[in-house]
């Protein structure tokens, strides 16, 4: 596994300190894409859930919701540090009916058929063998079980392009490491669900949608947060002399401005939503 990959990465200090920081105005942003996806998969009372590559617990604490006291939702990521923010946030919302697990997507620590629903929500980009997490997916979900998926859409969209999209203006180079972690590997019509039917998946399903993403602050909070999260874009971050980041940050902010409505910074979300069911 390469340092793009690490778990450390994803659960390192930036990533804690901004989940801390910006929870509330963070979970507003991330809100209807959450709903989404929970709509998508359609998660019904008493189901086992499985959330890969969970982070900070959602969807998986929205799921808990919706099946119920007789249901149970695992949270599953790398990172053992943003699953105890998950676990936090559950226990606040008195869900007993939550819990989580600490592993690889590559090699799930269950038994074959222990699932009636997967859902993940802006991870199944990052998998490094997505075809073989795909297989040891539907290793583990119950015949008939669904896989439900949100990934990003084109980086050629308004949060992406008004943030690193001006400071790769700047800088040149490569927008993201080769062989790093790629936020829009499946941008592409039909990408997600080609693994998904190589993978041994029926009943493939895929399309793309534009959803609210709005930011409740102005231009210089959401790039701060942004820069905090958005961790395959740090070594394009790196690469920006010291002298250039004032200018490189007030044309963000002009960039950023230009979707503000002088509450929000409305920016919408090109997403893709793809699912599969064992056969």
């Amino acid at each position: 596994m390469n340092a793009a990959r690490n778990p450390a990465d994803w659960g390192s200090h930036y990533r804690l300190v901004a989940s801390e920081k910006w929870k509330q105005k963070s979970a507003a942003m991330g809100r209807p894409v959450t709903e989404a996806v929970v709509e998508y998969a359609q998660p019904q009372p008493g189901m086992k859930v499985l959330d890969l590559a969970s982070g900070t617990g959602e969807p998986a604490i929205s799921i808990a919701k919706r099946i119920g006291p007789t249901g149970q939702v695992t949270a599953f990521d790398l990172s053992a540090d943003l699953l105890e923010v998950a676990t936090n946030r559950a226990q606040a919302r008195g869900l007993n009916n939550f819990a989580t697990q600490q592993g690889d997507a590559h090699s799930l620590p269950y038994a074959d058929c222990s699932f009636d629903l997967a859902t993940s929500r802006f991870g199944v980009m990052f998998f490094h063998d997505c075809l073989g997490a795909m297989r040891e997916l539907l290793r583990v979900l119950r015949p008939k079980a669904r896989a439900c998926f949100l990934a990003w859409g084109s980086f050629e969209q308004p949060y992406w392009a008004s943030t690193f999209g001006v400071v790769h203006k700047y800088v040149g180079g490569p927008l993201l490491l080769p062989d790093g972690p790629d936020p829009f590997r499946f941008a592409e019509p039909g990408s997600l669900s080609a693994v998904l039917r190589e993978a041994g998946f029926a009943a493939v399903e895929e399309e793309s949608r534009t959803l609210p993403w709005s930011w409740p602050g102005p231009a210089e909070e959401v790039w701060e947060q942004a820069r905090a999260v958005s961790v395959p874009f740090h070594p394009l971050l790196n690469r920006v002399p010291e002298t250039m980041w004032p200018q490189v940050n007030a044309e963000i902010r002009d960039s950023v401005n230009r979707y503000c409505d002088g509450e929000k910074i409305n920016f919408g979300a090109g997403v893709v939503l793809a699912s599969g069911r064992k056969a």
